[in-house]
C-alpha cells in the first residue's frame, strides 16, 4: 500500500466491533493487512475507538509481535537458544546477514524477508533451527539456506541454489 487507506482500519474495526477490549485483535489484523502498523492506522484506531493515541501506541510498542516499520512478506527467525547456539546457529545467522544484505530487525530491499533472532523456538532436538513464518527448518547447514530461501521466493543476493548434499566416508574409508 503506498498511500494509507483509512477504510482498511474502518473495515477491521467493524469486524471486531468498537469495544476497546479488542485493541490487540484490531492491531493484529491491521498488521496482517499492511505488514506493519502505520502511524496513520494507529491514529485512526485511536479516533474510532475513542481512546488516547498514547494508549494505542503503548500497546503497539509493548508487544514484540507488532512492528512500526514495514516487515517482509516472510519472517526469518534464527533461534539462538542454547542447543541451537551450540549446533551453529551463529553461522546460520552470519550467512543470512551476508546473503540477504540485512541485519537483525531489517527487511530486504525487495520486501520479501525480515530477519530476526529469537531465544528459543522449542525445537531443540532439531537444532539449529530457522523459522520461516510458522515453519521450522531444522538441522540446517549454511549451504542449505539458499534452498530454503528459494522455497519462499528468493535465493538471496549472493547465495546459490543448494546442490545435492555431500556425504563423507566414515572412519576407515567405508560408507
Amino acid at each position: 500500500m503506498s498511500a494509507f487507506d483509512t477504510a482498511v482500519v474502518d473495515r477491521i474495526i467493524e469486524k471486531h466491533g468498537d469495544g476497546g477490549g479488542t485493541l490487540i485483535g484490531i492491531l493484529t489484523d491491521i498488521q496482517k493487512e499492511c505488514s506493519y502498523l502505520p502511524r496513520e492506522a494507529l491514529l485512526r484506531v485511536s479516533e474510532r475507538l475513542e481512546i488516547p493515541f498514547s494508549q494505542v501506541f503503548s500497546v503497539s510498542t509493548f508487544y514484540k509481535i507488532f512492528s512500526l516499520s514495514p516487515r517482509g512478506k516472510h519472517s526469518l527467525k534464527v533461534c539462538l537458544g542454547t542447543a541451537c547456539h551450540v549446533k551453529g546457529a551463529g553461522l546460520i545467522l552470519d550467512r543470512l546477514r551476508r546473503d540477504l544484505g540485512v541485519a537483525e530487525g531489517e527487511t530486504t530491499k525487495d520486501g520479501n524477508f525480515t530477519l530476526e533472532t529469537v531465544r528459543c523456538v522449542g525445537c531443540c532436538s532439531i537444532a539449529p533451527v530457522l523459522m520461516v513464518d510458522e515453519t521450522a527448518h531444522g538441522r540446517l547447514k549454511q549451504e542449505e539456506l539458499s534452498g530454503v530461501l528459494l522455497r519462499y521466493g528468493k535465493a538471496g543476493a549472493k547465495a546459490k541454489p543448494a546442490g545435492k548434499p555431500r556425504t563423507r566416508p566414515r572412519a576407515g574409508g567405508r560408507r
